[in-house]
């Protein structure tokens, strides 16, 4: 019994995930000598490597820093500064006053999001703490990381972007045609931009082009509704475009940098968000200007909030599968898409029954993305994936998109009072989103192993250190365990 408590005690420990683990620097599993350039070259470069695949995934400035700071010291290295900013890595570690120290700078290129490649870093770095690999093993897995192809096809991700739209569609209160339009809308959106960015073209244009593509078909459709025989809806397509595109955008790491203290790169990445978002709002604003130029006037949207209360299954469902939809989007790993649904759902469930209580949109968005994040800190760790994939994706179905056209479309109607509160009710919802999720993840790292699982471990180790021995006590009762061991064990 003894054994199987130990053994569901080490398992618990061990599916930590590696930024909730790493909260001091460890004691050396195989410390190199600080005097052999050539090895210190190779972790600093092993650190910096592993940070740059991080922060290109849209991990916090400080959480990078954290990990990078672990890296180096499991190898000795446990004097190093880090500095992390926008798209920069710089670290130096200190080697003694005899021996200058050694520096190393890496500039971030950002990437497309790629959740299976964030998951494969993290389990590198757990193996780098629990396995005490070389340096030359731990750059050879990097390399495989990497180099790795996309877990599934360059259409399974299209698709999944689609499934997004589909799913908001039904959040916003769309049937089945709303939905297969979105769904449609969605497609082309993915495989243009997709072309733009193999031209090389910006990508501020691609979201305008995005904006752009997501209203016009909803527009298109909607003056002909009468002839088609059919009732669209054009704001719901708008808005599920929207929520798509802004989908990928590094929100959540911003705020993140912003609150723990690294306001250099929130400021950068913030900026970044603000530059993106302004690009889809040009999009949709020259579709609807030209919808008003030839004659189709779109109709008035309510601002009163729907009443979701009586809806609420199909929401927690529309929602999960909104957040699986996402992680698939970006090449999550078969068990990390359970994980993000189930997110998803918490994250619409407590959103929906906020709402019913009578707290605004902001309070009800912060409540549920600490809901969000908690949760995906927890569940994180049964499915051996990073935090970071399960909130960024279980807070995708709250995103504001209907409020940022609502408020766009006030703007271009000559309603500047009520244009601006839903842009700024956007704002705030965006922000409450982030910092519910920054709370609910610090949360998680906090919480520890269930008590009966510590009495356990604790048993075990009195027993075994306790032992009678031919009816004498053994001498280990005075001696205590050692200050290593202490620290992988703790």
């Amino acid at each position: 019994m003894r054994r199987f408590a130990a053994s569901l005690g080490s398992l618990v420990k061990d599916r930590r995930a590696t930024a909730d683990a790493v909260t001091a620097a460890p004691t050396p599993l195989q410390p190199i000598d600080l005097t052999d350039d050539a090895r210190v070259a190779e972790v600093l470069d092993l650190a910096v490597r592993i940070g740059d695949l991080l922060l290109a995934s849209g991990t916090s400035a400080m959480d990078t820093a954290t990990q990078v700071r672990f890296v180096a010291a499991t190898y000795g290295l446990a004097q190093c500064d880090v500095d992390v900013t926008y798209n920069s890595i710089v670290l130096s570690a200190h080697r003694g006053p005899l021996i200058p120290p050694a520096s190393t700078m890496r500039i971030v290129h950002y990437r497309s999001m790629d959740f299976t490649r964030l998951a494969a870093a993290d389990r590198l770095t757990r193996r780098i703490r629990l396995e005490a690999i070389t340096p030359g093993q731990a750059h050879a897995a990097l390399d495989a990381i990497v180099s790795a192809p996309h877990p599934y096809s360059r259409w399974v991700a299209t698709l999944g972007w689609a499934g997004l739209a589909a799913a908001v569609a039904v959040l916003l209160g769309g049937g089945p045609l709303i939905m297969a339009i979105a769904f449609l809308t969605t497609v082309v959106i993915d495989r243009v931009n997709r072309v733009l960015n193999r031209l090389g073209l910006p990508y501020f244009f691609q979201q305008f082009v995005g904006g752009l593509i997501a209203a016009a078909p909803a527009i298109a459709l909607y003056t002909v509704q009468d002839q088609l025989g059919v009732v669209i809806r054009p704001s719901l397509i708008i808005a599920a475009g929207v929520v798509v595109l802004l989908s990928g955008l590094s929100l959540v790491g911003s705020v993140q940098d912003a609150i723990t203290g690294a306001p250099i790169t929130a400021s950068a990445r913030f900026f970044e968000v603000v530059m993106m978002t302004g690009g889809i709002i040009a999009g949709v604003a020259i579709s609807l200007r030209l919808a008003g130029a030839l004659g189709a006037n779109l109709p008035v949207i309510s601002n009163a909030a729907p009443s979701d209360i009586t809806q609420l299954p199909a929401k927690v469902i529309a929602g999960a599968l909104a957040s699986m939809f996402y992680a698939m989007a970006c090449y999550a790993e078969r068990r990390a898409l359970t994980a993000a649904g189930l997110g998803g759902a918490a994250g619409l469930l407590f959103f929906v029954l906020a709402q019913a209580v009578g707290v605004g949109p902001v309070i009800s968005s912060a409540i549920a993305a600490t809901v969000v994040g908690f949760a995906g800190g927890l569940m994180a760790r049964r499915a051996l994936t990073p935090p970071l994939v399960v909130a960024v994706a279980g807070i995708t179905p709250l995103l504001p998109g209907l409020s940022l056209y609502r408020g766009l479309y006030a703007l271009l109607n000559n309603e500047v009072l009520l244009g601006l509160t839903a842009l700024l009710a956007a704002f705030g919802i965006g922000c409450a989103l982030a910092a519910g999720v920054t709370l609910g993840e610090w949360g998680a790292r906090t919480l520890r192993r269930p008590p009966r699982l510590r009495r356990s471990g604790a048993v075990r180790r009195n027993t075994t250190l306790r032992r009678p021995r031919f009816g004498r006590r053994s001498m280990l009762l005075n001696n205590p365990l050692p200050a290593a061991r202490d620290e992988h064990t703790r």
